[in-house]
């Protein structure tokens, strides 16, 4: 997320800048002084005005965009870089989540030691024997009886 809303609210903290920042809204014309050119500047430098020393018309706009929440969906609503940071609580987006951890950990017919399961799930989340245990618990995996072998369903 970009810091540039620090820029404009320390620009606008001034009461010198604010009355030169109004004056340029307004198109009024200030007085030539080395107060009100450093005022200028400062907020040239926040993105407020334009070289001229106009103001820039969607200056709030982009900001706001700039600092909005992005919405998440899909997947990206429970995983970041590849790694899972929250355990979706219905059980259709959890679901989703293991159908999406399954085609990461195992092929079709490929048969897995438990260690060889949980060191991939381990590069999924932070809990890789909780999620072996959810994908055999969903059925998307089936383990032998003595639990050392498991397979995709």
């Amino acid at each position: 997320m970009s810091n540039q809303w620090r820029r404009v609210v320390a620009a606008l903290d001034n009461p010198d800048r604010r009355r030169v920042y109004a004056e340029a809204v307004l198109g009024l014309g200030g007085e030539p002084s080395t107060r009100r050119e450093k005022s200028l500047a400062a907020l040239r430098d926040a993105g407020l005005l334009d070289a001229a020393g106009a103001p820039i018309a969607d200056a709030f706009a982009r900001l706001l965009a700039e600092t909005a929440p992005v919405t998440r969906q899909g997947l990206e609503r429970w995983v970041t870089a590849g790694v899972i940071t929250e355990w979706p609580s219905r059980p259709a987006d959890r679901d989703e989540l293991l159908a999406w951890v399954l085609e990461r950990v195992a092929e079709p017919g490929e048969s897995l030691g438990e260690r060889e399961l949980t060191d991939r799930l381990a590069a999924l989340g932070p809990d890789s024997v909780a999620l072996r245990r959810a994908l055999v618990d969903a059925e998307l995996v089936t383990r032998t009886a003595d639990g050392s072998t498991y397979r995709r369903s």
